[in-house]
């Protein structure tokens, strides 16, 4: 029965979300799977978390926009997300959402679900609210060299501060719903964690590409946003945003399951 409540849940979710604009088609049949283990194997508590993330970040990404005008040029994808988003920032978490089923009486499901959703929402509150930073970011492998906004490896003041607070939220929820204050320390440091491993892999092995016509640096492809083919200039091919993303949750869940267990 919770597994039916669960699915019936996740495809009225993703109907509102789909209807919303903040998932498209592929995104929203992603977002029921997903949603549909999450709900159904965890329950309540799980989906408060998940909601939680999935609400936030879809209001962050329409937040200031004149503060954002000519930055989606550099982002792959644009605010309504895709399957390959959904399982990217959703996919270690329904992970762990699945694996209490298998063992329910266990905390480390919930810590490392926690945990992923952390990461990749302080990396969503970063991202989004990072353009506030008054003045522009630094690379994260020097942090000497100034870069223009919405660079992926680029960190500012603002930008940590957001992924700290966004990281915190979903901590606070965690403890809140189990009644285990231990958890918001642990929660909170991997989430910031997560998200500075993606900010790390952002800036030296993911693909990135060039816009000959814009003179832009981009991780569009194969077209640009003004419809020139972008040109690989670094980074692994294959390591999209998307992929980038999956490793800020996994890197969240490992660094709170070596806090809890050691």
């Amino acid at each position: 029965m919770q597994l039916l409540l669960g699915f019936l849940l996740a495809i009225l979710i993703a109907f509102l979300a789909y209807k919303a604009r903040s998932l498209n088609q592929s995104g929203a049949i992603a977002a029921a799977f997903t949603g549909t283990i999450i709900f159904g194997i965890g329950g309540w508590q799980w989906a408060v978390l998940l909601l939680t993330f999935f609400i936030t970040s879809s209001v962050l990404s329409r937040a200031f926009k004149k503060r954002k005008q000519g930055l989606d040029e550099k982002f792959s994808k644009g605010h309504e997300r895709d399957a390959g988003q959904v399982f990217g920032n959703g996919g270690v978490a329904t992970l762990f959402a699945a694996l209490h089923f298998f063992f329910p009486e266990s905390s480390l499901p919930w810590v490392g679900f926690a945990a992923a959703l952390a990461a990749v929402n302080a990396d969503t509150w970063a991202t989004e609210l990072g353009v506030l930073n008054p003045n522009p970011p630094r690379m994260i492998t020097n942090l000497r060299k100034v870069v223009e906004k919405g660079t992926s490896g680029g960190i500012s003041l603002i930008g940590t501060l957001a992924s700290l607070t966004g990281s915190a939220l979903i901590a606070v929820l965690a403890s809140l719903l189990t009644d285990n204050w231990f958890l918001l320390p642990l929660i909170t440091i991997s989430g910031l964690a997560g998200s500075l491993v993606d900010s790390l892999l952002g800036g030296t092995v993911q693909a990135m590409y060039y816009c000959p016509t814009d003179k832009k640096e981009t991780e569009k492809h194969p077209l640009h946003t003004c419809g020139t083919p972008t040109v690989h200039i670094r980074g692994w091919k294959w390591l999209d945003n998307d992929w980038v993303n999956f490793a800020c949750g996994a890197a969240g869940t490992l660094v709170s399951l070596l806090l809890f267990l050691f």
